[in-house]
């Protein structure tokens, strides 16, 4: 009897475990999925965050030509292959285009989406340049240019990357265009003031909300900003967003310039400013130092913190008034032919100015002549 007894009490045991299982078991392999995925998306996030490398301009152009590498190219391609690889880079990029993701780790960054902001606004600006660099017809420049527009926001079909990858197509379209001996290239100088003016407007903006985040308004004093017209201080949580766009802006420029010279020597070297435009790409080079700190800080002084925010604005500031002398003297160099073809204009060399005498002065002229001679 106490042995069936055993038996009815183990069967009863089974069943109400059956009928009412214990599931507190469960929340350990929960919690180690969850701390894997945690470590997966900070690792992904790390290596999302890595800036990509800048790319070579000399290489750019034959890279994307493919087979027509080797045959001459008209001028402006290098500038329009420098630009469709930047455009590309954008969602290339391990991670992929990151601003308009929904999802972590993506969702979670915001210093590899302020990065891509800055340099999708430098790809803007250079596109809208473009048609007015190149005298014929710009149907692909145009296309380029709405396929840049916008905030670059989008997740939702069209997506960004779709627009992103449309200006590419395009862009590569006009430099097939571009390739041979008798292919239609940009004119010498034309449309470099309009797109100069463009990243000046860009560096101001950039260079007055870091200083304006940059902490003590004493340190700024110091270095000759005027502090009453920067505006209310960026936030310390939004510090580190502005720094990386600045880096973004720095990344893009650097690429755009080296690809703008090689088309454009000649014109640089006309209005004079080659030495000044190899200082500008030096200091927006400055930018993309490595940045040894995991946070972008706001120190000030001789402390034990360094402030990355005013480092940047002084960079950004020098680079801003670079564009800006640089501008003016291509203005200036674009004016001097214009005054010279322009009707009424004097020409180069005039021919000396001989006086002549009046004809009522002639016969006394040869009555002292004949008196001279008697």
């Amino acid at each position: 009897m106490a042995w069936t007894r055993k038996g009815d009490a183990r069967r009863r045991k089974r069943v109400e475990a059956l009928e009412r299982p214990d599931y507190g078991w469960i929340w350990k392999p929960l919690l180690g999925l969850l701390l894997l995925y945690v470590v997966v998306t900070l690792a992904l996030g790390a290596w999302w965050s890595r800036t990509p490398a800048v790319h070579s301009v000399e290489q750019v152009p034959m890279e994307r030509r493919g087979d027509a590498g080797a045959e001459p190219a008209a001028r402006g391609a290098v500038t329009v292959a420098t630009l469709a690889s930047i455009v590309e880079t954008l969602y290339a990029k391990p991670g992929g285009y990151l601003r308009n993701d929904r999802l972590p780790p993506g969702l979670w960054l915001d210093n590899m989406p302020s990065w891509e902001r800055g340099v999708l606004r430098q790809a803007q600006d250079l596109a809208r340049a473009l048609p007015s660099m190149h005298p014929g017809e710009a149907g692909e420049l145009e296309a380029a240019i709405r396929g840049l527009a916008g905030d670059g926001l989008d997740w939702y079909r069209p997506a960004t990357e779709t627009h992103l990858g449309e200006a590419v197509a395009a862009l590569d379209r006009q430099l097939s265009m571009m390739t041979g001996m008798q292919a239609e290239g940009f004119s010498p100088g034309a449309g470099l003031p309009r797109w100069l003016a463009d990243v000046e407007a860009r560096l101001d903006d950039l260079g007055v909300r870091l200083a304006s985040g940059a902490g003590s308004h004493q340190l700024l004093r110091e270095l000759a900003i005027d502090t009453e017209a920067l505006p209310a201080g960026t936030p310390w949580y939004r510090v580190d967003n502005v720094f990386f766009e600045a880096r973004g802006t720095g990344w893009a420029l650097v690429q755009m310039l080296e690809g703008v010279q090689r088309d454009q020597a000649d014109a640089l070297a006309e209005a004079g400013v080659v030495e000044r435009w190899e200082r500008l790409r030096a200091e927006l080079a400055m930018t993309q130092r490595r940045l040894w700190s995991p946070l972008v800080m706001s120190g000030s002084g001789f402390g034990p913190f360094a402030n990355h925010a005013l480092v940047m604005a002084l960079h950004v500031s020098r680079a801003r008034e670079l564009v800006e002398e640089i501008r003016e003297a291509l203005v200036a160099s674009a004016a001097l032919p214009a005054a010279a073809d322009a009707p009424g204009a004097a020409p180069a060399s005039e021919p000396e100015v001989v006086e002549v005498t009046p004809a009522s002065d002639a016969p006394a002229q040869d009555e002292a002549s004949t008196a001279a001679g008697e």
